[in-house]
Order: structure tokens, then C-alpha cells, then sequence
């Protein structure tokens, strides 16, 4: 299995989610944004970070990046997509998720575990996971309060695309506890918590890892 870890200016969690793909016996390789060829990777993860001209607007300018052409191709050929934090911000940006993230409810930048809970497996990122798991995963970021119209999340419950949502406490505001979504298809996946974080018994939490062993569990692998 080779991952595509698309590396932007400001990236600060890419070698963190190539170690990640490594520990469960994938191979990964880092794309800068500049490139227009993914490689044939058998899946794409766009990590957290900072990307440029996230001043104007998280991820409003990093979607026009080359490489996003070549992700939004990938997508829509059905390849697996994951974003991360500002990846997710990214992909939404780009269109190939809905909603947007935008200011955290209080105006302040959050850095701290969350309880969240798998609300959805059948994605290739989420598979490893039983429906209804709680994980303890990492948080960092200062625009990750989902929104969307009112239609949007009424899709995005009715078809059960809620991936992760937040438990006990809701650090953000996100709508309806949202803390991470899936495309219709079920093939890109948008997350606010950081499991490359939380991925190693190192660093006493292994509670991301099955973000990235669910690749290996997926149809096409």
C-alpha cells in the first residue's frame, strides 16, 4: 500500500502521518503541493498543519495548488482520501466535501485531547473501528468549527456521513458535534482531530492507529 502525504508550505504533521502509515506496513511518500503527479498511490492524505494563504481563509488558497488538481482527480476515479485538520479545511475548500471550517466558537486556538466517537465504519479510513468506538485524539487548530446549511447536515445524518463526532464536550461548536464527515460516495473523509498524533505506544495513546489500518483493511488492498 503507497500513500501519497501532500506536503505544503506550513505542513507540520506530515512526517508524523508518514510514520503513521509506516507503523501499520504501508510505504509513504511525500508530494509537494507544486506537483501535479500523485505517483499511482493506492491513497491520498492531506495532513494538518498550516497551508499558505490560510491568513485569508484556512485552505482558500492551498486549493489551488497543482497537486489539488491531481487529488480531485484521484477522488473522483474513487481513490481513498484522507484530510487532517487543515487537509480538511483543504478539501472542503476544494469542494470535495461539504460545509467549511471556520473560527472556533470563542475565538481561541484549541490544543488538547477530545473524546470523540465513531459514528461510521464503512469508510476506508474508519474500518478498523466498530460503530460507537470513543477514541482520545489530539486537537489543534483554531478554525475547526463545522458548518453547513441546514440541508447539508440533514444529508449528512441522513445518510449516516457523519464519520466523528465530538462527546462529553463540544470544543469548537461544530454543528450537530461534527468532527469529521465523508464525501457521498464514502471515499474522501475530512477529520478535525489529529490521529497521526495518537498512533504510537510512545507517546501513551494508540487510539489513531485505526485511521491508518483501515486502509490495509479496505477492498482494494
Amino acid at each position: 500500500m503507497r500513500v501519497a502525504v501532500i506536503q505544503f508550505p506550513g505542513s507540520n504533521c506530515d512526517e508524523d502521518t508518514v510514520r503513521a502509515v509506516q507503523r501499520v506496513g504501508g510505504q509513504a511518500d511525500l508530494v509537494w503541493h507544486r506537483e501535479g503527479d500523485l505517483q499511482q498511490p493506492d491513497a491520498v492524505i492531506v495532513p494538518g498543519g498550516f497551508a499558505y494563504g490560510d491568513y485569508l481563509r484556512a485552505g482558500a488558497i492551498a486549493r489551488f495548488s497543482p497537486v489539488m488538481q491531481a487529488v480531485e482527480r484521484f477522488a473522483a476515479d474513487g481513490g481513498p482520501v484522507l484530510g487532517i485538520c487543515n487537509g480538511f479545511q483543504v478539501l472542503c475548500e476544494a469542494g470535495l466535501l461539504p460545509g467549511a471550517l471556520v473560527r472556533n466558537k470563542g475565538q481561541l486556538f484549541l490544543a488538547r485531547p477530545v473524546t470523540v466517537r465513531v459514528d461510521t465504519t464503512d469508510t476506508p479510513f474508519t474500518a478498523a473501528y466498530r460503530k460507537g468506538q470513543v477514541l482520545v485524539l489530539p486537537v489543534a487548530h483554531g478554525e475547526g468549527r463545522y458548518v453547513a446549511t441546514a440541508e447539508t447536515v440533514q444529508e449528512l445524518e441522513q445518510d449516516e456521513r457523519v464519520v466523528l463526532r465530538y462527546v462529553d464536550q463540544n470544543p469548537n461548536g461544530s454543528i450537530h458535534e461534527i468532527a469529521g464527515i465523508t464525501n457521498a460516495r464514502r471515499n474522501v473523509v475530512g477529520i478535525m482531530p489529529h490521529p497521526e498524533r495518537a498512533a504510537d505506544p510512545v507517546v501513551g495513546n494508540e487510539s489513531g492507529r485505526g485511521i491508518f489500518e483501515s486502509l490495509v483493511l479496505s477492498p482494494a488492498h
